[in-house]
């Protein structure tokens, strides 16, 4: 069995709105390990971290573009299906999604300062996972938010989630031709992958990516604090 993401331990902490406040949380927990979800709305951000973290870790919004919090979990691994403790505190971070066309200027501006505050004061151990619907991939928004993202240099895994919703195997294979133009395209982007959170395809190769990525982080950590 391994070590596997346990899932079901996944903690709320809080969700802030405020980017002063989350300055301060950032500024208490300055080594953070984890991993952080990010996406248009509506790309099924919600029901993938269920599917990864276990069933209702995330709150699934009726109304796309409605939570504007960046949420805030602390989750476990498992060890041959025993609760791992060895490890650093690891957290998950939900951050609320881009390009809603709804949302007032006042929201939108205040979604640029809380990102802004969240990728200024993480470090290169958060992972950041950007989830596209596979039917409607590479949009403007997604190429601004990319634009934004490559000033960090963060490590960054491209999720293409829905895949279910296509129905062609023509269309599948135009969608994963696009893969090295992507890559070429943003260089942050480490790993790609295909998958649906309801049917679970590809959710395994996800899981082990975001685990191989989530050892190496807590290791580095470890090395540091006996350096």
């Amino acid at each position: 069995m391994g070590m596997e993401i346990l899932k079901g331990s996944a903690e709320f902490l809080m969700g802030i709105s405020q980017h002063s406040q989350l300055l301060q949380w950032l500024g208490e927990n300055e080594n953070n390990i984890g991993v952080a979800f990010t996406g248009r709305s509506n790309v099924g951000k919600s029901s993938l971290i269920n599917s990864l973290f276990g069933k209702s870790t995330a709150r699934i919004s009726k109304t796309p573009g409605r939570t504007r919090e960046v949420n805030i979990f602390q989750f476990f691994l498992s060890n041959d299906g025993k609760k791992d403790t060895s490890l650093p505190p690891l957290y998950l971070f939900d951050l609320p999604g881009y390009g809603h066309a709804e949302i007032s200027k006042e929201m939108s501006h205040n979604w640029d300062l809380l990102m802004k505050t969240f990728f200024d004061n993480i470090t290169k151990q958060v992972k950041i996972i950007n989830i596209q619907d596979a039917r409607h991939p590479d949009q403007s928004a997604d190429k601004q938010f990319f634009d934004f993202l490559k000033r960090y240099r963060l490590e960054t895994t491209l999720v293409f989630n829905k895949m279910d919703k296509i129905k062609t195997q023509k269309d599948k294979a135009a969608l994963k031709k696009i893969k090295p133009q992507l890559f070429a395209n943003y260089k942050n982007v480490k790993y790609i992958h295909f998958v649906s959170a309801e049917s679970k395809e590809g959710i395994k190769e996800l899981h082990d990516s975001i685990l191989g990525g989530l050892l190496t982080a807590a290791n580095i950590h470890s090395t540091s604090d006996l350096s």
